[in-house]
């Protein structure tokens, strides 16, 4: 079996692996965007991936860094991914991008192992920011390749790495992330940021606006169990609000339409109501809009204290109505710290700090730490480690299996 990295080698985000079998048939492990690909630029695949030739793409989670690309792989190569990854990344692509115009093959979080060609595909559910993660062992000509996608230990699905532990064995290679090697980012646990939020909220007399990333369920999750202890609803955006549709099914996440989270709320706001309708889905926003847990930003102004979303967007059409921050509130940035230093990524925290709202940065990162990574490794002691998606790999200071470093391109003949 062969091994190429097309990109992700020396980078963070933009992973595209490949797997050959004696036979010639190939696996992509993701298609992913660059994290610093500017907006509308295509012919981003690396060109060292042979289009020419069939293969199956498998996407291992739905953030864009490992699907972006979906759209500039051929319309005849098959695509497999988690269930509710499809789902999301069909709602993502058809909101804010281009559509993805293709099939999506998918498996269940309990769907066990399956073929792909003469690959035997086990996707491991794991613990990551985005929702329906997994982990993928990849059996073939005789090799195990266990590839972590991304992953973490500290977040609501932690016990999953545990038991992906207890159960892998014989890994002959192990293809593993590595963002947050000799990393600032926070690595505390999700239950420690709930009850951050549930103290901030016993400090502060209004609004809790929180900036947070709609597909991060886990950051819902936590919020809405401090909003639940303090007293206090959680207001969701449109988009929000379509994400809990889509995975709350049979599933234990919050939803705006269930008796058992009326703490829920769902505000309506000009710019994404007016995103949806242009989408063919006014029936979506009158649905939320009619619905008793629907609410305007006009009647968030003089209402009892919340915790609101607060992206930037939104931050712009509350004003509109007259809902702005006060001394009275507090305004948390719930992302990496990187993205305030981004163009217009501090504007909602300047005017929050302007009029003395207390403003608090409370995160967690979405990947392992270093230790967690180094913990994982050595227990699944596979006979070579490959790295990708970090940019520490050689200054990482760890004790690690056998590590076989390749450049993005380069063709590697499994021992």
């Amino acid at each position: 079996m062969r091994l190429t990295i097309h990109r992700g080698s020396q980078q963070i985000g933009g992973s595209c692996i490949e797997l050959e079998s004696g036979s010639g048939d190939r696996l992509v492990l993701d298609v992913g965007r660059p994290l610093d690909a500017p907006r509308g630029i295509t012919g981003l695949l690396a060109e060292t991936l042979d289009l020419s030739r069939p293969a199956t793409v498998i996407i291992s989670h739905p953030h864009m860094d490992h699907w972006g690309l979906l759209n500039e792989v051929p319309a005849n190569w098959p695509v497999w991914t988690g269930d509710k990854s499809g789902q999301l990344i069909r709602l993502t692509s058809e909101l804010f991008n281009e559509p993805v115009g293709r099939h999506l093959h998918t498996w269940h979080a309990r769907s066990g192992a399956f073929n792909i060609g003469p690959f035997q595909v086990t996707p491991h559910l794991t613990d990551h920011s985005a929702f329906d993660a997994y982990m993928l062992s990849i059996g073939c000509d005789g090799k195990t390749i266990f590839y972590t996608g991304d992953f973490r230990t500290h977040g609501r699905k932690s016990s999953l790495i545990e038991r992906t532990l207890a159960s892998v064995r014989g890994v002959d290679v192990l293809i593993t992330e590595g963002t947050n090697l000799r990393s600032d980012k926070p690595v505390v646990q999700e239950a420690d940021l709930e009850l951050e939020f549930v103290r901030l909220s016993e400090r502060t007399p209004r609004h809790l606006f929180v900036d947070w990333s709609a597909q991060n369920i886990d950051r819902t999750v936590t919020l809405f169990r401090a909003a639940r202890r303090s007293g206090r609803d959680l207001i969701v955006d449109l988009y929000a609000a379509d994400v809990l549709d889509t995975v709350a099914v049979n599933t234990a996440v919050p939803h705006p339409a269930s008796p058992d989270f009326p703490e829920l709320k769902v505000v309506i706001t000009r710019r994404l109501a007016a995103l949806y309708r242009r989408k063919g889905r006014d029936r979506f926003v009158s649905r939320h809009a009619e619905s008793p847990r629907g609410r305007s930003a006009a009647s968030l102004v003089e209402g009892r204290p919340a915790i609101i979303m607060a992206r930037r967007s939104l931050v712009e059409d509350f004003a509109a109505k007259g809902l702005v921050f006060t001394e009275r509130d507090a305004f948390v940035h719930s992302s990496w710290s990187g993205y305030l230093k981004a163009r217009n990524g501090s504007v909602a925290w300047d005017k929050a700090q302007k009029v003395g709202a207390d403003t608090c940065l409370i995160h967690t990162s979405g990947h392992a730490s270093a230790d967690e990574l180094a913990r994982f490794a050595n227990v699944l002691n596979p006979k070579r480690l490959v790295p990708v998606h970090g940019i520490q790999w050689d200054d990482h200071g760890l004790e690690l299996p056998p590590v076989m470093r390749l450049a993005d391109g380069q063709v590697w003949d499994v021992p």
